[in-house]
């Protein structure tokens, strides 16, 4: 079956890096675009909350690990979404689970920016992270079981690599509403926008169609009168695969929002940079963000799975201690800011397509919801921990040895997983 990728890889060195895309059938394309749109719109939304940390600091008078809460309360309750959502994707269609998630995190998204007190944004931001989980969730299965194999990991990349435009969307807004408002204003209308992604629900439920090999599945199952239980995955042998699931999906988000929610910060208040400044530094990192999604995509095509976490998490974490631990210039933080975004954001491209071929189509959404969400509720806790030990050593060392911790977590277990390149996906 790995043969199967081999001409989709070849296809790369004659059309280029994004030449595959105009291969794709329609129903291929509507849900590659929807999927990829989607996971934008959900990253513009999330990281909104990393711009506005020093705001409520200074206007609300919050602590530091106070404000590490807020971040963890979405990303735990996100885990609890992503499991969710797997199993009502499984029970009633991914398309239908997807428009749902994605109307919940705009909706809370703004509700956010009406909050009046710590403890009313702390419920909103938990009840957004249900909302956040789904959507990768939903929209992960279901491009991984629309997509060719030999495309599967280069599209899912690519619905990654959606996570950076959107975080580069709310950077933009961030600098743009922060520059021409009151910050204690700005902050409110930076979520408030944060309803515009519904829209996407129109397209999604027009366009986009479910994948044949679950309509089968569903069919065959129906038939037997069989009904899955979400408990199936702790049962051998997809056991094994949800353990190690989980802590490589734990080792890869723990380091990931260690490093992305507390990164603004960091450049304000240890390097001294303005908005604007700091809003520069923000789009290199951005950039390489998008670089590295692109290209670990192409990578788990190519070189596997297995491999391509184990490139990107040893980069991850050595990248990570380096910028945040050595007081280099400002020119070196510069140019370092993209193998940080490339490193750190490269890491999750393989991710979607290899839980998609790990779990079999009778339990894949909620193999896949839980065992990247499970890592996501782990892994949110870093933030907190962070923000608690820059308390007693500076915010840049905290970063660095939690951001070292979870790569190397992630490494271990990836070198633990098996292969599984090249797929085809059955009823």
């Amino acid at each position: 079956m790995a043969d199967r990728a081999i001409p989709g890889v070849a296809a790369i060195g004659h059309v280029g890096v994004l030449g595959w895309i105009s291969g794709l059938t329609v129903k291929e394309r509507r849900t590659f675009s929807a999927c990829v749109g989607g996971w934008a719109l959900d990253a513009m939304d999330v990281q909104m909350y990393s711009f506005v940390i020093p705001t409520l600091i200074a206007t609300w008078g919050i602590t530091r690990g106070q404000a590490g809460a807020l971040g963890t309360a979405a990303l735990l309750a996100s885990a609890a979404g992503g499991w969710l959502a797997g199993w009502v994707a499984d029970r009633y269609g991914r398309v239908r689970t997807l428009q749902v998630a994605i109307a919940w995190f705009a909706v809370f998204t703004f509700l956010s920016g009406v909050a009046q007190n710590y403890q009313q944004l702390f419920l909103v931001r938990a009840l957004l992270g249900i909302g956040f989980g789904g959507e990768w969730a939903a929209g992960a299965v279901l491009l991984g079981e629309v997509m060719r194999p030999e495309h599967r990991g280069k599209a899912l990349g690519f619905m990654q690599a959606g996570w950076a435009v959107g975080w580069g969307t709310a950077a933009i807004l961030y600098a743009l509403f922060f520059s021409i408002m009151p910050a204690a204003v700005a902050w409110r209308v930076l979520f408030l926008v944060g309803i515009l992604p519904a829209l996407l629900v129109l397209y999604v439920r027009r366009y986009v169609e479910e994948p044949e090999v679950y309509l089968k599945s569903r069919a065959d199952l129906e038939v037997r009168g069989d009904h899955p239980s979400f408990l199936e995955i702790f049962r051998p042998p997809l056991l094994r695969i949800t353990v190690l699931g989980g802590l490589m999906g734990t080792g890869a988000q723990g380091g990931y929002y260690a490093v992305t929610t507390w990164l603004p910060t960091f450049l304000r208040t240890e390097r001294k940079l303005s908005v604007l400044d700091s809003a520069g530094y923000l789009a290199v990192s951005i950039a390489g963000a998008f670089c590295g999604y692109l290209s670990g995509g192409i990578l788990a095509d190519k070189i596997g799975r297995r491999l391509t976490f184990l490139v990107f998490a040893i980069g991850a974490g050595a990248i990570a201690l380096i910028y945040t631990s050595i007081p280099f210039g400002d020119g070196a933080m510069l140019v370092l800011g993209f193998p940080l975004g490339f490193f750190a954001s490269g890491v999750f491209s393989a991710m979607g397509p290899f839980f998609t071929e790990q779990f079999p189509t009778r339990v894949r959404g909620v193999g896949q919801g839980f065992a990247y969400n499970v890592g996501r509720a782990t892994g949110s806790l870093f933030p907190t921990l962070v923000g608690v030990l820059s308390v007693r050593m500076a915010l840049g060392h905290a970063i660095g040895i939690f951001a070292g911790l979870a790569y190397a977590t992630m490494a271990v277990a990836a070198f633990l997983l098996p292969e599984t390149r090249g797929k085809t996906l059955a009823p």
